[in-house]
């Protein structure tokens, strides 16, 4: 199976993310700059990290007019797993794809640590090789990172389980102290309405082997390969 990594100007995780898909989860991968018209027949989509366009107007503002984010919305509407990390998570908010904002973290410092995230949901192509509730240390880097959406749509994603990632401290309880950033109900990452797009603020492509500090992350990723090969969610060609 193939993954695409998109490549805006000023990304600096596309590097890690290539690495982990193609190096440590042995699948092929392959770099598509902005200005592609063509996802080259991937079958998973990740937007890394980074500071795209260098985050000017606001993270991700600029990004969600690059001529590839027509084919990434394309193939989101056809079922096609999309993860975006961080930076990523940022443009899939702007592009519409998810809803809600990215707001200055609560510090207004940029936060640079590890962090636990317990996995809420695991019916989502990035988390199906979870275990449900399982607590994984994951690093972050972003300086906004603080998720918000008005009550209603908080109300509404989790009705329909679609907070998928959640700060918590290591044994998993869900407590102010454990959310680096002031997002809303410690909101990591979410999902779409049909469960195909992901987005979460921590970095689990740098924490997918041990030399990294931890190898949390590997789970994530492995989801994506295990979605695919068994046929869970796929793009209609």
């Amino acid at each position: 199976m193939k993954f695409a990594v998109v490549v805006f100007p000023g990304s600096n995780c596309d590097h890690d993310a290539y690495h982990a898909a193609r190096h440590v989860l042995g699948q092929d991968a392959a770099f598509v700059w902005h200005k592609e018209t063509s996802l080259g027949g991937a079958d998973v989509v990740v937007l890394p990290g980074g500071f795209a366009h260098g985050d000017y107007l606001r993270t991700g503002a600029i990004a969600r007019f690059s001529p590839i984010m027509r084919e990434v919305q394309q193939f989101a509407d056809r079922g096609g797993p999309v993860l975006g990390i961080c930076n990523g998570f940022q443009v899939l908010l702007e592009a519409g794809l998810l809803p809600g904002a990215m707001l200055r973290n609560r510090s207004v410092k940029f936060q640079c640590e590890h962090v636990f995230v317990k996995v809420e949901q695991i019916d989502t192509p990035f988390t199906n090789a979870c275990r449900p509730g399982q607590i994984l240390r994951i690093p972050i880097a972003h300086g906004e990172g603080n998720y918000y959406a008005e009550p209603g749509v908080i109300e509404r994603l989790e009705k329909n389980r679609q907070v998928i990632f959640r700060y918590t401290t290591a044994d998993g309880a869900m407590m102010p102290e454990a959310n680096p950033n002031g997002s809303a109900a410690n909101i990591a990452g979410i999902c779409n309405d049909a469960r195909n797009v992901v987005g979460l603020m921590p970095h689990p492509e740098r924490a997918c082997e041990l030399a990294l500090g931890s190898a949390d992350g590997y789970v994530v990723l492995e989801s994506a390969v295990k979605a695919v090969t068994h046929g869970m969610f796929a793009a209609a060609r």
